[in-house]
């Protein structure tokens, strides 16, 4: 399945290029599902999947119910322990949805999508309204951050020590995990890991919307280096409400000015691998699905778009038996890298950008020496560990 991924600045009109892309799809013939959070002109107002038109279905996340789902299905299985405590359950009536459950109630339907009962629809494509920029990139690594969370609170080598509970919670004075928290871990990663297999699916590419102009440039910037450290791939730059060009009007006209100076630099920047594409201003707000066709323009997905790659990740002889690992950071500052070896692990930040990378083998059995960031390359320097390397007779 072809999907997109369709995000940018809050209020650069991802929704309405989300659903203008959904639309130019379907109507190319591909049975199309399109998911968002925010209501979209012209779509059914339910939960959906609903049907918009010939090949073309429309699904609204819902969060408040999600999260209401969840928790009440959470004390369900909880029932014995909250019993014994002589704890009074919440009726759904009575919960209000906790910051953080509109991003779990997406990714819940983008498991539906990539492998639940919706998957059965057979989509083709599917198209994804993403949140704002920020919020978006963070989201999209989300499922691995997560399934790291319950492999360490909850390992699955310890499920097999679950006969000896009773003995264990005795010495240790302590009652021990239940077997239902186990399952529900598991469960919960399997979850996960569908969602984050459609991440990192070869046909999912991000879409990037932004109004041309000094906000829209710096928040275009600062997605190349998250989206190169996370081994995402962008398969288009959408600038949104575009003002026509050579107007008679002198303060009309140096709107426009800008914003073509804006898209000059978009077209060098993202160029030749990423095309640039004008969305132009229609003078009102899109309101039907004409109105999206127009901003379509033959824009729907391509399903040769490449995708996720493999990380970028490269290593080099940087002399003296020193490895030096590289990661193309396109857009970084220097002084908004932080980097931390942890075990295995490192850790890597960069603006609000984090990212937790397993070392190879190989680089495990050295000490990080040094990194620099030169041409928009981060070089991490290792040097081999006497204590560890083999040694050579």
């Amino acid at each position: 399945m072809r999907t997109v991924l369709v995000t940018g600045p809050g209020g650069a009109g991802r929704t309405t290029v989300a659903a203008a892309t959904a639309l130019d799809s379907a109507r190319g013939g591909r049975r199309t599902l399109l998911v968002s959070a925010d209501a979209v002109p012209g779509f059914p107002a339910g939960p959906g999947p609903a049907e918009v038109t010939e090949r073309l279905s429309y699904a609204r996340v819902d969060s408040a119910a999600h999260f209401r789902a969840e928790l009440i299905e959470l004390q369900d299985r909880a029932s014995g322990v909250l019993d014994l405590l002589g704890a009074n359950r919440l009726d759904g009536e009575e919960l209000t949805e906790l910051p953080g459950s509109a991003q779990l109630a997406l990714l819940h339907t983008l498991r539906r999508a990539a492998d639940g009962d919706w998957a059965r629809e057979g989509y083709e494509v599917l198209v994804v309204d993403l949140p704002p920029l920020t919020e978006a990139l963070a989201l999209l690594t989300l499922p691995a951050q997560l399934r790291r969370y319950l492999r360490r609170l909850l390992p699955r080598e310890r499920q097999a020590a679950r006969a000896l509970r009773p003995v264990l919670a005795q010495l240790a004075g302590v009652p021990m995990p239940a077997q239902w928290l186990y399952e529900a871990a598991a469960r919960k990663d399997a979850e996960l890991a569908s969602v984050e297999a459609l991440i990192e699916d070869g046909a999912t590419t991000v879409r990037l919307v932004a109004e041309p102009g000094p906000a829209g440039e710096e928040a275009l910037s600062a997605a190349r280096t998250g989206l190169a450290l996370y081994g995402l791939r962008t398969d288009a730059v959408v600038a949104s409400r575009v003002l026509p060009r050579h107007s008679a009007d002198p303060w009309f006209a140096d709107l426009a000015a800008r914003q073509e100076k804006t898209l000059d630099h978009w077209h060098q920047e993202w160029a030749p691998g990423t095309p640039v594409h004008e969305s132009a201003h229609l003078g009102r707000e899109p309101r039907t699905l004409d109105d999206l066709a127009l901003l379509a323009d033959g824009r729907a997905p391509d399903d040769r778009a490449p995708g996720r790659a493999e990380d970028p990740w490269w290593t080099e002889d940087a002399g003296d038996g020193v490895i030096a690992w590289c990661l193309p950071l396109p857009g970084a500052a220097k002084e908004d890298l932080r980097l931390v070896r942890r075990g295995d692990e490192l850790l890597l930040t960069a603006g609000p950008f984090h990212r937790i990378l397993r070392l190879e083998s190989a680089l495990r059995r050295c000490t990080v020496s040094g990194a620099a960031l030169t041409d928009g390359v981060l070089r991490v320097r290792f040097t081999p560990d006497p204590a560890l390397w083999p040694r050579t007779q």
